[in-house]
């Protein structure tokens, strides 16, 4: 049997990279279990060490910690969910970030779980939200 597959939301990649305690308090959600990312997620990252200036070592770190994951590319079909979620969060008067409509549209696209800081969001609830 293959082992349970979930995206991992960019904040918490940076947790579990910087060995936080909140990063270790997702261990459970994360251990034994196929790890994915967004693509926006790799983005996010560099674009959170060019701006802290990272040097050589954060860098190599920061390479060593994205190979633990299988990197979600875009595609059509994640376009279209990105469109429909950015679309009925507005209609609700509950906005979400393009970031975070992107991760949430390749959660769909891939019928997995997104695990997020504030809480394991299942597929059926991702558009719900």
């Amino acid at each position: 049997m293959s082992a349970a597959k979930v995206l991992v939301d960019t904040n918490v990649v940076s947790y579990v990279m910087k060995g936080e305690s909140l990063g270790r308090a997702y261990a459970p959600h994360l251990q034994g279990k196929l790890l994915a990312i967004s693509f926006i997620t790799v983005g996010e990252m560099y674009y959170g060490a060019e701006k802290a200036r990272w040097g050589q070592k954060r860098r190599v770190q920061l390479e060593s910690t994205l190979r633990n994951f299988v990197v979600i590319p875009y595609d059509h079909e994640i376009a279209r969910y990105y469109g429909v979620i950015v679309a009925q969060r507005e209609r609700k008067g509950r906005p979400i970030s393009f970031s975070d409509a992107w991760i949430a549209a390749c959660a769909l696209k891939h019928g997995v779980s997104l695990v997020t800081i504030t809480q394991l969001i299942s597929r059926k609830s991702l558009l719900c939200t």
